[in-house]
């Protein structure tokens, strides 16, 4: 099963031993921002959601929908 982004942030963000006020210093955006994303926030800016994905070599794009 794939991982939702906030399942993969919420996992790579632990796994580098990093707290969400760590990784939104590190990625350059809110706290408040990291708080949503990692709660799986439906509308957030892409940008952003990729600035964060950035840190672990990664950016949001297209996927197959499975169903």
């Amino acid at each position: 099963m794939d991982l939702t982004i906030a399942d993969f942030v919420r996992q790579m963000r632990k796994q580098f031993g990093m707290t969400q006020v760590d990784l939104a210093d590190k990625s350059g955006v809110g706290l408040r921002f990291v708080r949503e994303l990692e709660q799986g926030k439906q509308t957030l800016r892409l940008d952003k959601v990729n600035q964060v994905l950035g840190l672990f070599g990664r950016q949001a794009g297209p996927v197959e929908i499975v169903h």
